[in-house]
């Protein structure tokens, strides 16, 4: 994991050098940033796979990053805040980042949440892959396994690693509904515990990227109560 650059940003320079401690004895390579430009300029001249986020920074906050990284890539986010309030952690999540972690935190806990995001990030593969004919179809829905793209209508989709993970569980179980918890077990790797705004967030923001066509059937369904499904299209 030594090749492994994780960009760790938060004003307080004390905070980031715990961190960067924790994560170099993990064998990563760690970058360091103390506001949102130096974020996005860090991410413009070095090769990351994942970031560490704070949210309250001066000049850029880790909000405003967020969606300014989302708009041209799809590098993992991990967002840090002393807020505790579940709105403050959906509107994180609602923008792009990938997981939300209080502070203050258990160092254990952020180890834990780095090596399990960057195991789904890094499964999912480069762009050098060759593509084997490995592709699931729902109508206009077609997700290659191989290349790790998603097509609707022929117009590719930028998804983030989470939510891939999510259209692939699903569209290779169509028909099937999942609940909150089996999502997020099988799509983060960990127990899931009160966690249907953390999932119903990312649904909602495949859904956007998902259904542009109004002609379109919807092809992700909140089966009320019970979870959610993709439709058996043919």
């Amino acid at each position: 994991m030594g090749q492994t650059t994780i960009l760790v940003v938060d004003d307080d320079r004390e905070i980031v050098g715990a961190i960067a401690k924790l994560l170099e004895l993990e064998h990563y390579t760690v970058l360091r940033a103390y506001d949102g430009l130096e974020a996005l300029e860090a991410l413009h001249t070095h090769d990351v796979q994942l970031m560490i986020l704070d949210v309250m920074m001066p000049r850029m906050d880790g909000l405003s990053a967020t969606m300014q990284i989302r708009k041209e890539k799809n590098v993992p986010i991990l967002l840090l805040s002393a807020k505790t309030e579940d709105a403050d952690k959906i509107a994180g999540l609602a923008i792009g980042a990938d997981d939300y972690l209080t502070k203050p935190y258990n160092p254990m806990e952020l180890v834990a949440r780095v090596n399990a995001m960057l195991r789904r990030y890094l499964a999912l593969g480069t762009a050098n892959q060759t593509t084997r004919g490995n592709v699931v179809t729902l109508g206009g829905l077609s997700l290659d396994l191989d290349e790790k793209q998603l097509t609707v209508d022929g117009a590719p989709v930028h998804l983030t690693a989470t939510e891939y993970r999510i259209v692939s569980l699903l569209m290779q179980n169509p028909g099937r509904v999942y609940n909150a918890e089996e999502i997020y077990e099988r799509v983060w790797n960990e127990p899931g515990y009160s966690v249907e705004n953390t999932v119903m967030v990312h649904i909602r923001r495949i859904r956007e990227k998902i259904e542009i066509n109004p002609k379109n059937p919807k092809y992700l369904k909140v089966v009320w109560g019970l979870g959610y499904k993709m439709e058996k299209i043919q």
